[in-house]
């Protein structure tokens, strides 16, 4: 029996509902699947907070304040940031018994600042390449770049170690700023002392022994490595903007350390006793450098 138009017409609707049914039973839908309301969802000022913890804790040497509203920013997305501001900035009044601020703008874990230590800090060094990394093989290097690119001293020579047999006195690398016969006016000669450690772990060591080469030095420099911790690298700027010691960041490659200068060092009147003991050490024991230092 043949069907009516209006029959017809339902039967054509069925069939196309049901192929389009089909149709969309197979679409794949991997938003639908991966889709988390809770991860689109605000923070809350307390879970901000949880979050901003567990990012401390996970940040050896600490973390700047402005990485840590970043890194909170990054993981949720949908939370504003003045929210994140709000809820971070006092974090160690908040929890002190678990974040600790060493200096400003720094924030690190109570477990982390317990461990501070002095260490005297190695002399050789493992790259990341394999590679073995001695302090001396940045001597040379740091002292023709202090004469060309500060121009802190007009003759340099890399003593290092304890070639002059004092634990007071010895300077890695040492230079001497002096007239030159072209100028017009004549002024004293400066000595300028450098100490050079490629062990971020002494800091503290090497801002002693620079200031121990105040006694007989006019400027006194530091150099440490750029893997100082945000801590250690805080605190020792800090110490050299006070006592006027002079601070120079580099990398750990021999062959581009790129020194960067981060606090230039202050002249400073030295004791001429220890003056002339430091030259009478350095003729005795190295006279062709005495010679080109001060001849």
């Amino acid at each position: 029996m043949p069907l009516s138009r209006s029959g017809a017409r339902g039967l054509d609707f069925e069939t196309r509902a049901s192929h389009s049914l089909s149709v969309v039973q197979e679409l794949p839908i991997p938003l639908i699947e991966n889709y988390n309301p809770a991860s689109m969802a605000k923070l809350s000022g307390k879970e901000i907070q949880k979050l901003a913890r567990k990012i401390v804790v996970e940040s050896p040497g600490g973390i700047r304040y402005s990485t840590l509203v970043d890194k909170v920013s990054q993981q949720s997305p949908e939370t504003p940031r003045n929210t994140i501001h709000g809820s971070v900035w006092n974090l160690d009044a908040l929890f002190p018994s678990e974040i600790i601020k060493p200096s400003r703008g720094l924030f690190t874990a109570v477990e982390a600042s317990d461990s501070d230590s002095v260490v005297v800090g190695s002399t050789e060094h493992i790259a990341s390449t394999g590679t073995k990394i001695k302090e001396s093989d940045f001597y040379k290097p740091f002292a023709q770049w202090l004469k060309n690119d500060l121009g802190e001293v007009t003759d340099v020579a890399s003593l290092g170690g304890a070639g002059l047999k004092s634990k007071w006195g010895t300077p890695d690398v040492v230079g001497i700023y002096k007239s030159r016969a072209s100028d017009l006016i004549k002024f004293p000669l400066e000595i300028v002392s450098v100490e050079i450690k490629i062990d971020p772990q002494a800091p503290v060591v090497a801002f002693g022994q620079a200031i121990a080469y105040r006694l007989f030095s006019s400027k006194t420099y530091i150099a440490m490595p750029t893997s100082l911790t945000e801590t250690d690298q805080g605190r020792l700027e800090s110490l050299c903007m006070l006592f006027g010691v002079g601070l120079v960041l580099f990398d750990l490659s021999k062959d581009a350390p790129a020194f960067s200068i981060r606090v230039r060092a202050q002249r400073f009147s030295p004791d001429m006793f220890y003056v002339n003991e430091f030259a009478e050490r350095l003729k005795y024991y190295d006279a062709e450098i005495f010679e080109e230092l001060f001849g």
